[in-house]
Formats: structure tokens, C-alpha cells, sequence
């Protein structure tokens, strides 16, 4: 592996990093607490090609990989506008329409997904599966030529922001036992599909929200990918999506970790010094500097390996980037909280609004416990315990 990037991918570093500062914490916070998208940001980075810089070029991308859509996400969160859409429409309905879509969905959605101007969101979470998608009960029947689905979806982000969302569900035949997905692209104003937002304490441009199916009619070509490709079609999108969202909170990360430095080298208390020349302030920042280059690390390989077709070997990766970048960003907010003192939660400072959205990271897009899972039954070999 080679830990050098090539000449593209630090200037797509370098100009990304140039677009977030345009926006920047004060722009996404205010939007944020008035339950607004990005939308600015969206669509310039849609028509600058950064939003499908991982998909094919002849629909639009950028020809790229995982690796290089990361780059967009960690650069802007460590602007303090990281996009959570991005780890939903390029990376994971992105990624599976360029793969398993035929040619016609792919000039269907994916050229609207490269661009920004279509985006489209994804249901999985079930209100009584949890972190168990074995048992989703949303479910497709054929009723002619058409599909009916039915179901229910909770913690759906985007939905507002949408035009489609591609859900997860079984089909009735396949009801029971072992999961078998089929993916369906539905349309979020179709006639028996309803969708609510979920209040949180969270403040975030993006909304959650509860997703009704009645018996939601769908076309065939609806369908995308195979009725019978159990797993492989889901997870070719849940390894990048766990990429994108280590990304977002390494970003996160850097951003209360520069702010932290910055302060600490201009705040002076006790005889005048800088508070950052005591080891009490620059003990706690070294060692988080360091757990975010190795979460930074850990994402870079993922991302790496599963542009090389290593499918395993990047699902191992991308879940210990993913727990280790949760860990590695919480621990960067609290810390500049505390380097602050009562300034960390002062409104001016933008670090206590940060902490909640840091928090996330240990929940979702796959919880820390579900990884330690994965690790120890797959990479230790360990009897499987659920």
C-alpha cells in the first residue's frame, strides 16, 4: 500500500478544502438550527463534480473511487460542513445503481446523483429490527407485472431532500429465514408512501424521519439489481458508507482539534503563558491528534481496498475505521470543550453543538457494539454471540 496520495487526489484535497472554508461551522450551524439542507453547498459541490467523484464518467462521475469520495467528506467536515447525504446518495445508492443496476437505471438516477440535482436517500432501519436487518418485514409481492411493498423505516435522513429512496426489503416468498434483499428505488411522492420527521435533541441540517409503505405500487424496473443477490448487492453499499462516515467523523475531529490548538495558543492566564504550553492542555490534544491520524489511517486503507475489489478485507477495515473514528472525534470535541473552559459552550465558540453530532458516530451508521461484533467473529475467529 502506498501511504503517499497521488497529485490528484491532494489537489481534490486541497480545492475541497477551499470550498469548505467558503461555508465553513457558522453557515452549516445556522442552517442546522432551522432544520435547512445545505443546499448551497450541495449543489456547488454537485457542479464542481464532487458529489459523484465515485462514479463512472460516462454517467457523469468523476471515474474515481470510495478513497477519493472520503476526501470530499473529510475535508469538508473538517470545515465544519461535512454533508450527511453524501454517505447516503453517491456513496451508498450511488455505488450500488453503478453496480448492479441495469444500463437504463443507471442513466435513470445516476447522472441526478453525480451532479446533486437528484438525490436519493435509503431505508434499511426498521422500527423492531434494530441492528437486526435478518428481521425486516417490509416486504414486496407481484401483483402483475408490478411489485406492491409494505413496511415501515425508521431514522431515514434526507427524506425531505429526496426524490427516490431506495429501500430495503424481503420478498414475500422470502419472508422468513435468512435475509435476502431486494433493493427498490421508490419515488417519495408515490401514491401509499408517507413519511413523518422524528423530533430529536440533535442539531443537524439533516432530518430524521419515519417512513410509511401501503402497498406503494412500483414499476419493474423499480428493482434494481437481482431479486436473488442476497447479501452482495446490500453490503457493496454498507462498506462504503461506513468509509464515508469515518470520514465524517475524522473530519469532525480535525475541526474541534484545530480549534482547540488555536485557542490554546492565544489564551493566556497564569504568568502570561500561552495555556497550551502547559502539559495539562497539550498532553490531552497531543494523544487525540494521534488517535485521529490513525482513525484517518484505518479510513484511507478501507476506502483503498475497496476500490481494489477486496470486499472482505474492506469490510473488516471500514468497521474499525468507523469505530475508531467515533472514539478518536468524540474524544476531540470533549477535549476542546474542556480547552476552552466555559468558553466550549459558549454559542460563539460552536463546540457544544458539536458534541451530540459527534455522539452519533458511536450509534449509527452501525452501532460500536455490532462492530466489536464483526471484529471478533471475523477477525478473531471468535464464536459468533448473536
Amino acid at each position: 500500500m502506498n501511504f503517499t496520495e497521488t497529485d490528484e487526489q491532494r489537489a481534490l484535497r486541497e480545492a475541497v478544502a477551499q470550498l469548505g472554508s467558503r461555508y465553513g461551522f457558522r453557515y452549516a450551524t445556522a442552517r442546522a438550527r432551522e432544520h435547512e439542507p445545505l443546499r448551497e453547498l450541495w449543489q456547488e459541490a454537485g457542479k464542481l463534480g464532487y458529489l459523484g467523484v465515485n462514479l463512472p464518467e460516462e454517467y457523469g462521475g468523476g471515474g474515481a473511487g470510495i478513497y477519493e469520495l472520503a476526501i470530499v467528506q473529510e475535508e469538508l467536515s473538517a470545515a465544519g460542513c461535512g454533508l450527511l447525504m453524501l454517505v447516503v446518495s453517491p456513496a451508498i445508492c450511488g455505488t450500488i445503481i453503478s453496480r448492479f443496476g441495469t444500463p437504463a437505471q443507471k442513466q435513470r438516477w445516476l447522472p441526478g446523483i453525480a451532479n446533486g440535482t437528484g438525490i436519493m436517500a435509503f431505508g434499511i432501519t426498521e422500527p423492531d429490527a434494530g441492528s437486526n436487518s435478518h428481521k425486516i418485514t417490509t416486504t414486496a409481492r407481484r401483483d402483475g407485472g408490478d411489485w406492491l411493498l409494505s413496511g415501515r423505516k425508521v431514522f431515514i435522513s434526507g427524506v425531505d431532500q429526496a426524490d427516490h429512496v431506495l429501500v430495503v426489503s424481503r420478498t414475500e416468498d422470502a419472508a422468513t429465514g435468512k435475509l435476502k434483499p431486494v433493493l427498490f428505488a421508490v419515488p417519495t411522492d408515490a401514491p401509499g408512501f408517507e413519511y413523518r420527521p422524528i423530533d430529536m435533541d440533535i442539531i443537524m441540517p439533516e432530518r430524521q424521519f419515519m417512513l410509511y409503505l401501503d402497498d406503494v405500487r412500483l414499476p419493474a424496473e423499480a428493482l434494481i439489481g437481482e431479486e436473488d443477490a442476497a447479501l452482495a448487492q446490500l453490503f457493496a453499499g454498507l462498506n462504503p458508507e461506513r468509509v464515508l462516515a469515518s470520514a465524517l467523523a475524522t473530519g469532525i475531529g480535525r475541526y474541534a482539534l484545530d480549534r482547540a490548538t488555536a485557542y490554546a495558543t492565544e489564551r493566556a492566564v497564569f504568568k502570561g503563558a500561552p495555556i497550551g504550553s502547559h502539559q495539562g492542555v497539550s498532553h490531552p490534544l497531543a494523544q487525540i491528534k494521534i488517535e485521529i491520524e490513525l482513525a484517518r489511517l484505518m479510513t484511507q486503507k478501507a476506502g483503498a481496498l475497496y476500490d481494489a475489489g477486496d470486499e472482505m478485507g474492506a469490510a473488516e477495515a471500514a468497521n474499525m475505521a468507523k469505530y475508531a473514528a467515533a472514539e478518536a472525534s468524540i474524544r476531540a470535541v470533549d477535549q476542546a470543550i474542556q480547552t476552552h473552559g466555559g468558553n466550549g459552550l459558549a454559542t460563539e465558540y460552536g463546540l457544544a453543538s458539536l458534541l451530540a453530532a459527534a455522539r452519533i458516530a458511536r450509534v449509527a451508521p452501525v452501532s460500536r457494539e455490532m462492530i466489536l461484533n464483526f471484529v471478533a467473529q471475523f477477525s478473531l475467529n471468535l464464536p459468533k454471540s448473536y
